[in-house]
């Protein structure tokens, strides 16, 4: 009778686990549309509160003591997170949310082998990349939010540093699963937290301020792959599913990304970029002067306009401009202009970060369009506005072979009939080069707050 009560429970489980994967597989293909995404985190949700909670009845769990100091500090501080934390902070707070989700997989995996598993690969797994996603998200969240550099940091010797660490943690990784003989596991267990996490650290330093982006997708995967070992680790089937999606859709976020710069991972990686500087007054010496345009002029060449493009990049997240943008294009339009917005996959500084601040302010997703959509009429637009982008909009990408950022793809708004940029100061973007738009004859550069400057447009089309 036991056994077929424990054969009922275990049937129950699974089916709850499969009840659960299933809102998640659901929940992840809802994502990705803003009409459905909402729902879709809802259903991702509700996956996992059913994962957790017939986990909990399944371990007959006595004390639930400490389970619930943990959620209430866990609800807590992801209320705050999602109500405080503003929109030009979102990245930093997934980098943070990545490091988290590492550095709870190590836990999971060193606990395990302390108690004496018999998964040994799945622990060694679990805890290298886990310590690599804490501290390389810990770094990313640095240069994220400007605490540390975020230029690459490069030194003599740094490859071959990097492949002796590599080598340490291959050989330690040999000591843990087949030898066991020359540490004490404790101390096994340790040295291969401590080299994880150097190379976490030695992972991200050497990686630019403009290719973060790609970094926040690959430590998300990063992070789901931890979860993934660690379930294989505790023999949690919902777990396994769990981290294998976020583990998946974070690699294919990643390739999505080095495609829209037509670039390898291993370059996205490894090469540095934007660790040149280039001589700023030079450039502009050779290129010409800066043409400074006020409110007034500009208003009176958008209220001619018959199609407007509108560009957004980070300096309309800093700005939180994205509510006045969205007021201004509705004047627009109803002065009898088409306006669109072209966002270009790596603009700001995570996937999808345009596409989230403007479906805050509710822009329609109908009239959001890709680079390869408007580059070929580019030559039609009576007007291109640039709010805060930079590195995306450089034509140095297509015209300059000696540039870090040639052959990526770009929004080629050099083609359009006019251009108005819209910047606080003639600083280089995130990538650490010149721009050249800044200085075509089809530009006018509208200095200022992006928030106060497109309010005055909107002002104008009101008066």
């Amino acid at each position: 009778m036991d056994l077929l009560n424990n054969l009922d429970t275990t049937v129950l489980v699974n089916v709850a686990y499969i009840a659960a994967s299933i809102l998640f597989i659901v929940g992840l293909k809802m994502l990705g549309s803003p009409d459905t995404a909402r729902r879709g985190n809802l259903f991702s949700s509700m996956g996992m509160l059913l994962a957790v909670l017939v986990t909990l009845v399944d371990q007959s769990i006595i004390d639930f003591t400490w389970i619930v100091v943990g959620l209430i500090s866990g609800g807590v501080i992801g209320y705050l997170a999602a109500t405080k934390v503003q929109m030009t902070s979102m990245p930093e707070m997934v980098a943070i949310f990545n490091g988290f989700g590492g550095i709870a997989s190590l836990l999971v995996g060193s606990a395990e082998f302390i108690r004496g598993s018999d998964y040994l690969f799945p622990i060694y797994l679990t805890v290298l990349i886990g310590g690599v996603t804490f501290t390389g998200s810990l770094i990313a969240y640095g240069k994220l939010s400007e605490i540390i550099g975020g230029r690459p940091t490069l030194y003599k010797g740094q490859q071959i540093v990097n492949s002796l660490l590599l080598l340490l943690i291959v050989a330690i990784g040999i000591e843990m699963i087949f030898m066991q003989d020359v540490f004490t596991a404790n101390q096994t267990l340790l040295i291969l937290c401590g080299l994880a996490m150097i190379l976490g650290v030695l992972f991200v330093i050497p990686i630019g301020g403009a290719d973060m982006p790609v970094v926040i997708a690959l430590l998300n995967s990063f992070s789901g792959l931890a979860a993934c070992a660690a379930g294989f680790v505790i023999e949690n089937n919902v777990l396994i599913v769990a981290g294998a999606l976020v583990g998946a859709s974070g690699l294919i976020l990643t390739n999505i990304m080095c495609k829209a710069m037509n670039r390898s991972l291993a370059n996205v990686l490894f090469s540095g970029f934007g660790s040149v500087i280039e001589n700023i007054a030079t450039s502009s010496t050779e290129q010409g002067e800066v043409k400074p345009i006020n409110t007034s002029d500009a208003y009176l060449i958008l209220e001619a306009a018959s199609s407007v493009l509108i560009v957004p990049g980070y300096g309309m997240a800093v700005a939180q401009a994205q509510h006045a943008v969205r007021e201004l294009g509705e004047l627009l339009e109803s002065n009898g202009a088409e306006v669109k917005y072209a966002i270009h996959p790596v603009a700001g500084r995570m996937p999808g970060h345009m596409n989230v601040l403007l479906a805050e302010a509710n822009v329609s997703y109908d009239v959001l369009v890709e680079p390869g959509d408007v580059n070929p009429i580019m030559e039609t637009v009576d007007v291109c506005m640039v709010i805060g982008a930079n590195d995306v909009v450089n034509p140095d990408a297509k015209d300059n072979e000696s540039s870090p950022i040639y052959g990526m793809p770009i929004i080629e708004v050099d083609n359009a009939k006019t251009v108005f940029v819209l910047k606080r100061s003639m600083a280089s973007g995130f990538a650490g080069i010149q721009n050249p738009l800044f200085f075509k004859q089809n530009t006018r550069m509208l200095f200022g707050d992006a928030k106060e400057t497109v309010s005055a447009l909107v002002t104008e089309f009101k008066s």
